[in-house]
């Protein structure tokens, strides 16, 4: 079994802080198995590691962010953006498909994410994991027969991105708290609120009145952010 995953945002190169080989000792409680660490997810010491286990054995692979390669960009102190190169990428995945001989997604958290062990593993048999099939049968049953009141709270981005998922919403909540980058897109559209450089969806924001003429037929509260914490970027050290 050769388990794979990140731990915080390293962008894309090695930092001993952010390092899984602490976990090895937690895995072999939870396990009661020996695990072996690799010191790296990809390249041919990983390979000869995975190459000379015996069945049955349990490795864990280092994180997947210390290469640029997984998320498909990085960013420095200042914010400015680096993009992986397209090559390096598909070697990347083509190295992460050189371990296995089945897929298991079983990161429910990151599964919407087109990073590399997510979308670039190519192997013939694939499969979600029992976290993964937890949480959807979690999800079904808290929208198909929900206790209520049912309260929604709904972050990210991008209104454009969630249209679909606001609308079915509005059929089913009795109240959605709209929270995250894209309840500046509302605040502005709706109030006029000043957001400086703060994320606004220009194409979501032409649907942010007809959601909110949705929820006042349904009956939905719609609960918006009231204060901010304002800085000179988006960044821990602001």
């Amino acid at each position: 079994v050769i388990l794979m995953s990140h731990l915080g945002r390293p962008n894309g190169s090695p930092n001993e802080k952010y390092s899984l080989k602490p976990v090895v000792a937690e895995l072999e409680k939870l396990l009661s198995k020996k695990v072996t660490f690799a010191p790296d997810c990809v390249g041919p010491e990983v390979e000869e590691i995975v190459n000379k286990a015996e069945d049955g054995s349990v490795i864990l692979l280092e994180n997947l962010r210390f290469h640029i390669e997984e998320e498909g960009s990085s960013k420095d102190k200042e914010g400015n953006k680096t993009k992986a190169d397209k090559a390096q990428v598909e070697a990347f995945r083509k190295g992460l498909t050189a371990l296995g001989d089945v897929y298991i997604n079983d990161a429910f958290g990151t599964a919407h994410r087109a990073h590399s062990s997510m979308v670039g593993v190519d192997l013939p048999q694939k499969a979600s994991g029992f976290l993964v099939k937890k949480e959807l049968e979690y999800f079904a049953k808290a929208l198909e027969n929900p206790q209520r009141p049912f309260l929604a709270i709904l972050g990210g981005a991008k209104v454009s991105d969630k249209i679909q998922l606001i609308d079915n919403l509005l059929d089913k909540v009795n109240t959605l708290i709209i929270c995250g980058g894209m309840a500046f897109t509302f605040k502005k559209t709706l109030e006029n609120v000043s957001i400086g450089n703060s994320l606004f969806d220009e194409a979501g924001s032409k649907t942010v009145g007809n959601l909110v003429e949705k929820a006042k037929q349904k009956g939905v509260k719609l609960v918006l952010p009231v204060d901010y914490i304002t800085a000179d970027k988006f960044d821990k050290d602001a």
